[in-house]
């Protein structure tokens, strides 16, 4: 009885040896860490290695644990919805895509559905590159919901990273790296839990990055062409950033200059890379000329000059064209934009900024691997790992002129940090002190506090109640899975799927409103069972209301606390 007693409850003052919840996750954590350290040298390692050998399988395991984990905590955290407007735009690609056409028609009212990230005019668009349309798409058709294809884009970096490693390291440790990589990105990762993007770039890097070491010693066509996918893929999902991407893998090839054989060898490669890039290349001018009418223009860059650069305080709820607004108006928007977003900076605000930013690549490494980053620091005096150093700069000074960040603009550099890790760690586990092999128990202990902060945080989540959650919350680092419904989207979902019939959502916002956008519709708005539009006004809503006779007309206020939904009624 006495140990029933002792995990009755959580509460300290109600068990016998005063445990509250935080003392039975340690003790649990410091019972498995010591248990992993007892069997792992036994065991687990050898077992390890003979895996980390077999390529096929390795990538396989390392592809589906990342979507297992997350699917087993379904029952705590369901499957994601689109939440910011990012998701919302990179939904109506897929959207788009599903009804196999690059855009869409433009609308009979398109004053009504303006919204941040679509084009409204020559056609209803999403304005960002198509490959995570393309993905999310691929996940839609073949297992029934969007997220099925983030999911999918997400094991699939997991796997092509082991892979990528694998050109770079032993089989072991591109093993370990990969299952740092689960880690990482995994089931509490915003990549794994929005539908932003981050792993369709980070597997473009993988490949990429993966396949230079390859193509310089083995100088195989196969190698090359994968490097051609790997920069393709780049284009399709950040075409900014696949500049650094190309100038990167160039750089890698500046010692072949020295030697007239291995330079012959390479260049004969470049138009196998140039073959394989060519897809690419061909689905951006399509998707440019179906979406703006030219080939050259890209969606992003119309809807740039059409509605200007957003400030990064205030947005304002309703994205009006510059071509519909005063010349007072359009002064002031684009002086807002020149401070804000995309004027020229001084030199002080630009390396301000670039510092301001490291913080944010604690997002690509667990905070016990920066004790690796020392030990990869001595192999620098190689070219292939000074290039390593040089290539995550060169993408932090590219990406610093732009005025806004997020992890994904980054993503194709995801699988270097993972290979800084591993080969400061390979490096470590050489050092020895007095004799005894310090550094291999050093760097056994570094990846064990890894995976008992991964343990921790998805034990908490699978198990630990509203309480526990609601009181550690605030001190996770980077995990973003999706908490309750921060918007009350999903509740004002289900009080709509309560009304019958098809509906028209006039959308209210208060004078003061930022940010948050609900006027989202699929590809086809016209066949939408629900249709949400911008409250214009009786006079102009009733244009909309004779165009959508059959519906069932709603208000919906969402500045109201809390957000109301009532049955429209024209008002001056």
């Amino acid at each position: 009885m006495f140990v029933f007693d002792v995990f009755r409850s959580f509460l300290p003052i109600r068990n016998p040896i005063g445990f509250g919840a935080s003392d039975f996750i340690e003790v649990l954590l410091a019972a498995v860490f010591v248990a992993l350290l007892l069997l792992s040298r036994p065991w687990i390692e050898p077992y390890g290695r003979r895996l980390a050998q077999k390529t096929g399988l390795s990538m396989l395991l390392l592809g589906l644990l990342p979507i297992a984990l997350r699917l087993a905590l379904l029952g705590r955290y369901p499957i994601p919805e689109p939440n910011v407007s990012d998701d919302f735009s990179y939904v109506l690609a897929a959207d788009t895509l599903c009804h196999l056409r690059l855009a869409n028609p433009a609308h009979a009212y398109p004053q009504f559905f303006e919204t941040y990230f679509a084009l409204q005019q020559p056609t209803y668009s999403s304005i960002f590159p198509l490959a995570q349309g393309i993905v999310i798409a691929i996940g839609w058709i073949v297992f029934g919901h969007p997220w099925a294809g983030v999911a999918l884009s997400v094991g699939a970096y997991c796997a092509l990273c082991y892979w990528m490693l694998r050109g770079w390291i032993s089989p072991g440790w591109a093993f370990i790296g990969g299952l740092l990589t689960v880690i990482q990105v995994g089931p509490l990762n915003q990549w794994m839990n929005s539908f932003w993007g981050g792993a369709v770039s980070a597997t473009a890097g993988c490949l990429a990055f993966g396949a230079l070491p390859r193509v310089f010693d083995q100088g195989r066509r196969r190698d090359a062409a994968i490097l051609g996918v790997g920069l393709g893929l780049q284009m399709l999902s950040r075409p900014f950033e696949s500049v650094f991407l190309a100038a990167s893998a160039l750089i890698f090839f500046v010692p072949a200059v020295r030697d007239h054989f291995l330079l012959r060898r390479l260049l004969a490669l470049v138009p196998v890379v140039a073959v394989a890039t060519l897809p690419a290349l061909l689905l951006i001018a399509f998707q440019n000329h179906s979406v703006t009418g030219s080939w050259t223009t890209m969606p992003y860059m119309l809807s740039r000059y059409q509605y200007g650069v957003p400030t990064t305080f205030t947005v304002q709820s309703l994205p009006v064209p510059h071509r519909e607004l005063t010349r007072q108006q359009q002064l002031g928007f684009e002086t807002q934009s020149k401070v804000h977003g995309a004027g020229v900076d001084t030199l002080s605000t630009f390396w301000a900024r670039l510092l301001g930013r490291v913080r944010y690549y604690r997002f690509f490494l667990l905070a016990p691997l920066y004790l690796a980053i020392p030990f990869f620091l001595l192999r620098a005096g190689q070219y292939r790992y000074s290039w390593v150093l040089l290539a995550i700069l060169m993408f932090a000074l590219g990406t610093n002129i732009y005025p806004y960040f997020y992890t994904h603009y980054f993503a194709a550099e995801a699988c270097l940090f993972i290979l800084i890790a591993v080969v400061g760690l390979e490096r470590l586990s050489q050092v020895k002190v007095s004799g005894p092999p310090t550094g291999q128990t050093a760097a056994r202990l570094i990846l064990f506090l890894c995976l008992a902060h991964f343990l921790f945080w998805y034990g908490l989540h699978a198990i630990g109640n509203e309480d526990m959650l609601s009181a550690t919350r605030q001190f996770e680092t980077w995990d973003a899975i999706n908490h309750g419904d921060p918007d009350g989207r999903m509740a004002v979902n289900r009080e709509l799927q309560t009304f019958p019939g098809k509906l028209l959502v006039f959308v209210r916002y208060s004078p003061r409103h930022e940010l948050v956008e609900w006027v989202h519709n699929g590809a086809d708005v016209d066949a939408a069972r629900i249709v949400w539009a911008r409250d214009l006004g009786a006079g102009e809503n009733e244009k909309l209301l004779r165009y959508y006779p059959d519906r069932k007309p709603l208000l919906f206020e969402p500045d109201v606390r809390p957000p109301r939904l009532s049955p429209y009624l024209p008002t001056p």
